[in-house]
Formats: C-alpha cells, sequence, structure tokens
C-alpha cells in the first residue's frame, strides 16, 4: 500500500506524491512540521459518507464540481457512475463527465506518432478539458464529448449537463496530474476523491477489460503490462493530494 507524503521538488516547494511508505520513511519525508501520511492528511470515507459530504458542500461556484481520480483500471467509470446515480435518488440532481471524451482522435495520435501511447496524458486535448471544466460549473446546460470505446473514438457533443443539474461527476486519470495546465484543474473542484486500488488488483482489471474487447488472453496481458502499467505508474507518481481517498476495491450499494 503506498501512502502520501511531502517531497521538495526544485522550483515548486512540497508537492505530494504517492509513494510506499518505506520510501517515504527512509528519506525522512514524513517530519517535520505540517509533514505526515496520508492517514494524517487526506482522510478515508465510504461511499454513503462521501455521498453525504458531496451534499453538504455549497455550490462552487453556482454548480459542485466533484473530480473522480484513480489509475486506470481502477473503475472510476462504475464509481463515477454510481456517485451521480445515488446522489440524484437523494434529491441532489448529479450529472457524469468522462474524461476519455478528450481523447484526440486516432488520427492526430498517428500524425504525432503516439498512437501506441493512447491514455498517456499527451494523447488528451488538455486545453479542451480546463475550458469545458470552467463552463460546467455554470447554471446553463453544457454539451461535451463522450468516449465510444467499440469504435475507438470521442464523439463530439454526445453528452449534455443537464440544466437542473446541481452536481456534476467528473471522472479521469489526470485530474489531479502535477504538470502545466493539469495541475490547474485543481481549483475547479469542490472535492476531489481518489479511489485506491493495489497494483496487482490494477493489473487484472485491465487483462480482463482487453479479454472482453476479444484479445487473447496473451495479448491482454502485454497490452495492460505495457502501455496500462506506464499510465498507471504516471498516474500515481504525478498525484497532487486528494480531499478525499475511497477504496477502490469496496463493492459499491445496488
Amino acid at each position: 500500500m503506498a501512502v502520501f507524503c511531502h517531497v521538495l521538488e526544485r522550483g515548486q516547494g512540497p508537492v505530494m506524491r504517492r509513494l510506499a511508505p518505506a520510501t517515504c520513511a527512509l528519506a525522512g519525508l514524513a517530519s517535520g512540521p505540517g509533514l505526515g501520511h496520508h492517514e494524517a492528511m487526506v482522510e478515508t470515507l465510504a461511499f454513503d459518507a462521501l455521498s453525504q459530504r458531496i451534499m453538504d458542500l455549497a455550490p462552487h461556484p453556482r454548480r459542485k464540481a466533484i473530480a473522480v481520480v484513480g489509475a486506470p483500471g481502477s473503475g472510476k467509470s462504475t464509481f463515477g457512475a454510481a456517485l451521480a446515480r445515488h446522489l440524484s435518488e437523494a434529491g441532489e440532481a448529479a450529472d457524469l463527465v468522462p474524461m476519455d471524451g478528450f481523447h484526440l482522435d486516432n488520427r492526430l495520435l498517428d500524425a504525432d506518432g503516439t498512437r501506441a501511447e493512447k491514455g498517456a496524458p499527451g494523447t488528451f486535448d488538455v486545453g479542451g478539458v480546463a475550458s469545458s471544466v470552467a463552463r460546467f460549473q455554470d447554471d446553463a446546460p453544457v454539451v461535451h464529448p463522450l468516449f465510444d470505446r467499440t469504435r475507438d473514438l470521442a464523439v463530439a457533443g454526445a453528452g449534455r449537463i443537464a440544466r437542473d443539474s446541481r452536481t456534476v461527476v467528473i471522472e479521469g486519470n489526470y485530474l489531479l496530474f502535477d504538470a502545466p495546465i493539469w495541475r490547474d484543474l485543481r481549483a475547479h473542484w469542490g472535492l476531489s476523491v481518489f479511489l485506491d486500488v493495489p497494483r496487482d488488483i490494477l493489473l487484472a482489471r485491465l487483462i480482463a477489460r482487453w479479454e472482453a474487447h476479444g484479445m487473447a488472453p496473451d495479448a491482454a496481458r502485454a497490452r495492460a503490462e505495457g502501455n496500462d502499467l506506464r499510465n498507471v505508474d504516471l498516474v500515481l507518481s504525478h498525484l497532487l493530494a486528494p480531499d478525499v481517498r475511497v477504496d477502490g476495491t469496496a463493492p459499491l450499494p445496488g
């Protein structure tokens, strides 16, 4: 299990990184005023408690924007959909926006020579994510793209946040990513939620995902252990500290 600890970075001061507990302890990263592991800094909540926390938040600034963040295979889409549905059933109208809708088209990735890296930060329209997130907090309906996994492409104007929606749940790998432009998204979040899932479970889920898409077991494992796990490591090594941690292996309400 990894923990969050402060790391001093040149030109930035202390930032949060998700590292192995022994690494934090060995480097002395958990010592000193205000520094410590995530158990003392990032609250862990169960699903129902998280939902109540969101309902208790004041709009930020009009609609609430809730970021659900996790590595590939952590269950962000399933968790985000369950959260939006639960909030709506509890009387707080909510919509779900998956970040996958902002994937660059394969033709652009081919032109850039990055199609094999699809899912990495540079294969998303980060400018489009940033401008859309700002609009999501308006009171008006907002149209956004969705990703069609069967066709492996983003479809413009395929999703819409309703006028009466009070909360937007946005799920994606890089919504707490410590890199230019990406890190600026953090200012929009009324609450950021990190889905914590052990690496072995992530790998098993990723292999199962590719097998479900028709890949042979060996090919599915190669795909998961290659590009997918590279992106897992990228998400975790550049993760800004979330507001809340959730056990991504816990069952969700039916």
